[in-house]
């Protein structure tokens, strides 16, 4: 499946604090590859995805994903999309030729991991029940598009990120 003409890659999507990066990271590492996280790329050509969705509001900054994820997936390596990329019905079908791996956890992992800012779909009083309610109108779409799902709420990220990277030697 995969040829000098057609690099490895590999499509990382989940809820916001999944691990997507830091386990993304660690992937693109053991398998030698390079990591892109897109929402990093919007960030820094657009800047602050805060100020995007403020100032151009979301269906704004989902076309730049759309945009950063058809460049990165042509790039190949480990790529991270943000949270919210899977409700773009196109960013979907940008995913339906390539290896998918779904990061999942649970609510009560995630609280320590999505403290602080940067997150503007949290924002409130209860970022751990908005998070709770983004996560379920969006669970069907990410097993929608996954070839496998990991959960990173209790193991290390290290661990996690060597089972994806022997899963996806397993897929050539």
């Amino acid at each position: 499946m995969t040829s000098a003409a057609d690099p490895l890659t590999l499509v990382l999507v989940g809820p916001m604090g999944a691990g997507k990066t830091s386990v993304g990271r660690r992937v693109a590492r053991t398998l030698g590859v390079a990591f892109i996280d897109t929402d990093k790329r919007i960030a820094a050509v657009h800047g602050p995805i805060p100020v995007i969705f403020s100032e151009h509001g979301e269906a704004h900054f989902r076309a730049l994903e759309r945009e950063a994820v058809a460049t990165a997936l042509d790039e190949g390596g480990v790529v991270s999309l943000g949270g919210g990329a899977v409700t773009d019905a196109a960013t979907r079908e940008l995913l339906r030729t390539h290896q998918v791996v779904y990061l999942t956890v649970s609510a009560e992992a995630v609280a320590d991991r999505i403290t602080g800012g940067g997150r503007p779909l949290l924002a409130g009083d209860d970022p751990v029940q908005r998070w709770r309610q983004i996560f379920e109108q969006r669970r069907g779409l990410y097993e929608e598009v996954a070839s496998a799902t990991f959960d990173t709420s209790r193991r290390p990220m290290q661990r996690i990120a060597d089972d994806i990277a022997a899963w996806r030697r397993e897929q050539r």
